[in-house]
């Protein structure tokens, strides 16, 4: 199976190469590095040592061949996307090239400017080279749980629901209420993808992930296969960044009172979600909506697993509340199906609290590079100023 992956250079696109490539797949991946460019212009770099692309290409062709090719550009150029997805033919495209952080895309008007081209036009770049190069692969976009809004105030489905309004029923899109900026570009990625699949008969997964943690699969512990993790403001996942702060000692900063719930997934999980998508495609113009995560928490729930687990290895963990950014209530209704992929087979790699300590302890021996970048880990990033 051909596998294209735009956005191999980052933090699931990495370890979803390996994955791919150890069960026997052609894996070509797509970037143009602007994961590293942001994390820098943030003031940080990933807290795990990554080598640069070329030095990443040596050590797979040396396991791997031929079955791995990469290519440097990006989904705004619509020569280059339709070279590419004119060249490969994949069988398979998992859509991982965007701007992912919502924080980032709150800073200023720039910002949100070049979040909503790069994800919104890369992706609609993308849709156009499908259509008229591979029609029949299967496009599998990572999408967000935050398309939904963090207050939906009703039990979450996956994707679609069933309404009845003055006396008649209709399935319908769950609304979508949105955030951020960030997680407005999401939502018009779905749209699109969706009429995409209407008007061209495509096949499409949109992933509505959670928030993502862990600093390793089975396929990234060598160093020269690690992946990136990230622990600054903007581009560090609250668990991540929370146990990158416990490691050195900085107190884990908590928005209000903790009490927003969210859906969490570790990588390892994360990965092998998206390789049960990919053996398991739709059927040709569906459009397929998945919840991908494992089990929800409240931000502080996170936090006291972390100041537990961490203090059983000798760390002096604290937890700090901080004036939330964010537009949201301090606490809600939260509830979301996610039964599709347990269908398909997913169960989880390990307990949740067995992942935290795994990653403290990966994390362990690279504090003083933590350390020496610690005061990006609070940006005071608002998002009404």
């Amino acid at each position: 199976m051909k596998i294209l992956i735009p956005g191999m250079d980052g933090y699931i696109g990495w370890a979803l190469a390996l994955k791919q490539l150890k069960i026997g797949n052609q894996v070509c991946g797509i970037d143009n590095f602007s994961r590293r460019r942001n994390v820098e212009e943030m003031g940080s770099y990933s807290a795990l040592p990554i080598l640069e692309m070329k030095e990443r290409l040596k050590f797979l062709r040396e396991t791997f061949g031929e079955k791995v090719s990469f290519f440097q550009g990006d989904l705004l150029d619509v020569d280059f996307t339709n070279d590419i997805v004119s060249k490969v033919k994949p069988d398979v495209i998992v859509h991982l090239a965007e701007q992912p952080s919502a924080p980032y895309s709150m800073i200023d008007q720039e910002h949100n400017i070049y979040t909503q081209k790069n994800n919104v036009i890369g992706t609609l770049n993308l849709l156009h080279s499908v259509q008229k190069h591979v029609p029949k692969a299967h496009l599998i976009k990572l999408g967000t749980m935050g398309e939904y809004g963090y207050d939906p105030g009703l039990d979450i489905p996956e994707g679609f629901f069933e309404v009845e309004f003055r006396g008649k029923k209709a399935t319908v899109p769950f609304p979508k209420i949105a955030g951020s900026w960030y997680h407005w570009t999401k939502v018009h990625d779905s749209n699109n993808i969706m009429f995409a699949c209407k008007l061209w008969n495509l096949k499409s997964t949109d992933i509505m992930q959670g928030i993502v943690y862990g600093t390793k699969t089975e396929q990234t512990i060598d160093e020269n296969y690690h992946t990136r993790f990230d622990f600054d403001e903007a581009f560090g996942t609250s668990m991540n960044r929370f146990c990158a702060q416990a490691v050195i000692g900085y107190p884990l900063t908590i928005h209000g009172s903790g009490g927003q719930t969210r859906g969490f997934l570790a990588l390892s999980d994360s990965i092998q979600c998206i390789s049960l998508l990919i053996d398991n495609p739709p059927d040709d113009g569906e459009y397929r909506v998945v919840n991908q995560f494992d089990e929800q928490y409240s931000v502080l729930e996170i936090a006291k697993k972390i100041q537990n687990i961490g203090n059983q290895k000798g760390l002096n963990v604290e937890i700090k509340s901080k004036e939330n950014p964010r537009l949201e209530s301090e606490k809600h209704y939260y509830n979301a199906d996610h039964e599709k992929l347990k269908n398909l087979g997913f169960k989880r790699t390990r307990e949740i609290d067995d992942e935290i300590g795994i990653m403290i302890e990966h994390l362990l021996p690279y504090k003083d590079r933590i350390e020496e970048r610690k005061e990006v880990i609070v940006k005071n990033i608002k998002w009404q100023k």
